[in-house]
């Protein structure tokens, strides 16, 4: 039976933007040349390609970079211009061969770009700069993990031609990976290395890739026609077979069938139910973090041990892991702009609810024009 109400959360909306520049179009930009190391033209222009590719395809995370500090900002554009780009991949290749050969290509550009001497492509040429730059900052400290990168390419390789996920847990393994790794990175930008930060922001990230994947369920389901071919046929090719993407165990348990998501859509029965779980679980994740911060400041203590701690990608000093209530909240004061995802999930979450988990209301697909002050509020008072 479900509650009265459920917690609320966010969104990473299809806006419109100005259009981007072409890949193709970049090379031609006045200033591109062949030297290894990025000109200031050449990081100039992938700073402008990144921050358009995000405003378009990731409008929260648009907003959202007012609350990084400016040190960290080219990072941030970077990460989550990585993250789009490689995250079409599915969308934007015909068969699952050429989407591997799109995320080799990537793997092969981030080792480049960390390296020190990235390929002529505005996103490997952004992370040159911020990786360069917090290694400046640091005194050669601290870096951009190459591992984290991999981990999220690697699992978006992994769900190319969109398997099921067979429970909710491996749901939650997918957005770990995904986007939890996402905000590790993005916090080792600041540069931060906390146990605690990491432990806030892998709840925070599992519950936007639920929350991602929730979204996406009827442009999966009912992917758009291909364009007609250039090849002077009146005929268009056949529609791209759709998938749903609800967990199966979810499925099983809500007795949802996909064949009748095919054919009924929102009137499908079950449906509001197993997205009303799915929903419920990345809400979970959202109350454990606001539990978290608050025993945090009241006991000195997180509640629960962080399950991830011993992945190889997570390495913290004897000091670190040892650190006294005052570091641990000073770190948290410090990393809050990246925890702001979880205002933008909040969001999108209580309108899921509002709609009554009617996933296919179109509403579910624009912005929330609240995101700003709602972020705002959160920012100046430290508060999820």
């Amino acid at each position: 039976m479900r509650p009265a109400t459920l917690p609320r959360a966010s969104i990473q909306c299809q806006c419109q933007a100005p259009r981007l520049l072409s890949w193709r179009q970049f090379h031609s930009t006045p200033g591109i040349n062949n030297a290894a190391r990025p000109s200031d033209s050449e990081i100039a222009s992938a700073r402008g390609y990144c921050a358009n590719l995000v405003k378009t395809y990731d409008a929260p995370s648009h907003t959202l970079q007012a609350f990084i500090p400016p040190s960290a900002r080219d990072a941030y554009i970077a990460i989550r211009a990585f993250n789009v780009d490689v995250a079409r991949v599915a969308d934007t290749t015909s068969t699952p061969t050429i989407g591997m050969m799109r995320m080799q290509f990537w793997k092969d550009s981030v080792a480049k770009a960390l390296a020190g001497t990235p390929p002529k492509e505005p996103v490997a040429i952004l992370l040159a700069k911020a990786n360069e730059d917090l290694l400046a900052r640091s005194n050669g400290k601290s870096k951009l993990s190459r591992s984290w990168f991999t981990r999220i390419i690697n699992t978006r390789e992994q769900y190319l031609g969109n398997p099921p996920y067979p429970s909710l847990t491996a749901l939650e393994t997918y957005a770990e990976n995904t986007y939890s790794a996402m905000l590790y990175l993005t916090l080792s930008a600041l540069p931060q290395a906390s146990i605690t930060t990491d432990h806030i922001a892998s709840h925070i990230g599992k519950a936007m890739g639920i929350a991602a994947v929730l979204r996406g369920v009827p442009l999966v389901a009912f992917p758009p026609p291909q364009p007609f071919q250039a090849s002077g046929s009146a005929t268009s090719p056949s529609p791209t077979q759709g998938a749903v993407l609800l967990p199966l165990d979810v499925m099983a348990e809500t007795n949802v069938k996909e064949e009748d998501i095919f054919r009924q859509g929102s009137a499908a029965p079950g449906l509001s139910d197993a997205v009303f779980t799915v929903a419920t679980r990345a809400s979970d994740h959202l109350i454990t973090v606001r539990e978290m911060l608050s025993k945090l400041r009241s006991e000195g203590t997180v509640g629960h041990e962080f399950e991830h701690s011993n992945d190889n990608e997570h390495q913290y000093s004897t000091q670190q892991l040892n650190a006294g209530t005052e570091t641990q909240l000073a770190d948290v004061d410090n990393a809050f702009g990246v925890f702001l995802p979880a205002i933008a999930t909040q969001l999108w979450l209580d309108q899921l609810q509002k709609k009554d988990f009617d996933i296919f209301d179109p509403s579910l697909r624009t912005g929330d024009w609240r995101l700003p002050w709602k972020a705002y509020w959160a920012y100046s008072r430290r508060k999820i």
